[in-house]
């Protein structure tokens, strides 16, 4: 019967174990996204009730940001240090607390403060998050688990526009704010069942918990000790690694590709359309705060149906190729919007709202989940949880200068320079990725840290 039930198991292939532990450390992902997307509709409430400046309007999206800078500069101490899964349920605690600040804030700034604490919780499970997934999950999948924390990030910002659309016609920003208690309290329940990362566990020197957990994550127990005794070699270096050694001529070339993509993924404006999508829709003549929420639950469709895609395509068809095409259809809707607003046509408002679900969808295929990806694959072991972080800090730091900035430049420049200008930074990205990406579809991270 033993010997029948270790066949089952071998036939099953990949564990259901892998796909719990992925599913629950990707709600860090929607914590993210919901916490990220939440602001986009509360700020046409927000600025009324505490009458805020337009450089108060930005710093009230933007002050997330400060505090995700912070989290994902301390994400990779704490995530060798308490271990992946412990750092997950830290993320989880500081988003509820700044929560609960928000919900009770008398003035914009306690509610400043509020957003400075989420963000810290958020930047620490942005990075934290896939590279836990990473490393639980089995390689023949590991393109697709990772990819699952970029589509609960879409989810987040999809359930973040929703929740704002119930609750405009009320204007009850407080508890659009409120809903992110939930996921928040549903990750930290799960992380605390989930086992810690076998990887961590070899980095800390348990190295029989760690074979013992790896034998749950791949049901073979051959496999388990070839992957443990790779991680011990590469753990015997990892413990004196210095972040100047991201620096070195080994390293040096993945840390730019890591650092570049964190930057040039922010720099195309994604996030000006995540975080002032209702904004953008009322530039375009759309009437009211309702009319405008409602037409951004649209691009938040978009994002989820074509994030689902990319998790499909991205073990298949590999990390390059559907960078390209993701770069290439963003460059062609970014000017696209540019041209709607130069010209300002009647119909501006179906034209806008055209193009931003192209650009949504051409982001969502490849740039948006694969540069997680390739940050939670390309560095060596020794030097992973330091590189990830200072590649989540570069993120941070670009999406808050584009975010701070948004709606300064429009008020300068006007719509449709502003696009323009964020179509020639996809021009440049699309450079980059045709001559420096490397592929790493079908690699184990042992293969990736070799090649």
């Amino acid at each position: 019967m033993k010997h029948s039930s270790q066949n089952s198991k071998k036939k099953l292939s990949i564990p259901p174990l892998a796909y719990a532990a992925a599913a629950v450390a990707a709600i860090g992902g929607i914590l993210f996204g919901f916490d990220t997307g939440i602001i986009s509709g509360a700020i046409l409430f927000v600025q009324h009730d505490f009458s805020m400046t337009i450089s108060e309007r930005s710093w009230a999206v933007s002050m997330v940001l400060v505090g995700a800078i912070i989290g994902s500069a301390s994400g990779g101490y704490l995530s060798d240090k308490l271990g992946r899964r412990k750092s997950i349920i830290s993320s989880a605690a500081l988003v509820v607390i700044g929560t609960i600040i928000i919900t009770a804030s008398p003035d914009v700034y306690l509610f400043f403060a509020g957003r400075f604490i989420i963000g810290t919780g958020i930047g620490v499970a942005s990075f934290i998050s896939p590279m836990y997934i990473s490393e639980v999950a089995p390689k023949s999948i590991r393109g697709a688990m990772v990819s699952l924390n970029q589509l609960m990030v879409t989810v987040g910002i999809l359930v973040a526009y929703m929740v704002s659309l119930y609750f405009s016609p009320s204007g009850n920003w407080r508890a659009m704010f409120f809903a992110a208690v939930i996921p928040a309290v549903a990750l930290i329940i799960g992380m605390i069942v989930l086992p810690s990362s076998p990887r961590w566990l070899v980095f800390k020197g348990n190295v029989d918990k760690a074979m013992n957990v790896a034998e749950r994550f791949t049901y073979d127990k051959e496999k388990a000790d070839d992957a443990i005794r790779q991680m011990e070699i590469e753990n015997k270096e990892q413990k004196n690694a210095k972040i100047s050694e991201l620096w070195s001529p080994s390293v040096r070339y993945v840390t730019i590709i890591g650092v570049m993509m964190a930057v040039l993924q922010q720099a195309t404006g994604i996030n000006t359309v995540i975080y002032f999508a209702p904004t953008i829709f009322e530039f375009a003549g759309y009437a009211d705060a309702t009319a405008s929420i409602a037409a951004s639950v649209g691009v938040g469709i978009v994002n989820v149906i074509l994030t689902i895609v990319s998790i499909f395509l991205v073990d298949r068809v590999g990390r390059r190729p559907l960078l390209l095409v993701s770069l290439s259809g963003m460059i062609l809707s970014l000017l696209g919007l540019s041209a709607v607003f130069s010209i300002g046509a009647a119909s501006l408002g179906v034209y806008t709202a055209v193009f931003l679900m192209t650009y949504i969808a051409s982001f969502a295929i490849g740039l948006g989940p694969i540069f997680w990806l390739l940050i939670a694959e390309i560095y060596p072991l020794r030097v992973r949880g330091k590189a990830m972080s200072v590649a989540t800090v570069a993120n941070w730091t670009s999406n808050f200068v584009i975010s701070l900035t948004f709606l300064g430049l429009v008020s300068l420049l006007g719509t449709n320079t502003v696009f323009f200008m964020y179509a020639i930074v996809g021009v440049i990205s699309l450079i980059f990725v045709l001559k420096l990406v490397p592929e790493t579809k079908g690699l184990s991270l042992e293969e990736i840290t070799k090649k």
